[in-house]
């Protein structure tokens, strides 16, 4: 695939062309599996930290962002380890997607707004928000919600409905399935 785009950026560490190309070439095995598929610029970042040697893989498919990170004492072995990990994680839920979208056993389940409403309120000063994240929501179909926030091992996923084009929310339940909450306005 000539039209693959990939930046590596190195921290602490000299980005050496037999490196980059390493990188481009391991990162073309995946890459395989999505021809046709709008790929958006793949990055990789090698960070050298008291001797380990972690590589960060992120590979934005299809508006779905795969993402791997290894640490080993050797930069080379962490690429390998690292593609093998999104190899893995793309093998897996290509053929999950593929199941769950043939057998329609994507069912979500709507919680009743009630439930949310009547939780305790608790004083402005009880909470303690540490962190913001801001992020661009794109409008996607439930099971792709449902397939990144599996990519990124979140146990919720905020998104933008594309058949109603509503902020909603996908969850893993501790049954294993899914829920959606949907605004109600």
């Amino acid at each position: 695939m000539g039209n693959m785009a990939i930046t590596v950026r190195g921290k602490n560490i000299d980005i050496t062309p037999a490196l980059k190309d390493y990188v481009t070439k391991r990162v073309g095995k995946i890459t395989k599996y999505f021809d046709g598929a709008s790929m958006g610029e793949i990055t990789a970042i090698l960070i050298v930290n008291k001797g380990r040697h972690i590589v960060e893989v992120t590979v934005p498919i299809n508006g779905i962002l795969l993402r791997g990170e290894e640490a080993t004492p050797d930069m080379y072995t962490s690429i390998d380890l690292v593609i093998e990990k999104l190899e893995k994680q793309i093998e897996k839920y290509k053929t999950k997607l593929s199941r769950k979208l043939k057998s329609g056993s994507f069912k979500t389940e709507l919680i009743p707004t009630a439930t949310l409403a009547s939780a305790p309120t608790l004083g402005d000063d009880e909470f303690d928000i540490v962190k913001t994240k801001r992020f661009a929501i794109k409008p996607m179909a439930v099971d792709e919600a449902v397939m990144q926030m599996n990519l990124i091992n979140h146990d919720f996923y905020v998104f933008a409905n594309a058949d109603t084009e509503e902020v909603n929310v996908v969850y893993r339940r501790k049954d294993g399935r899914y829920g959606l909450i949907e605004p109600e306005f």
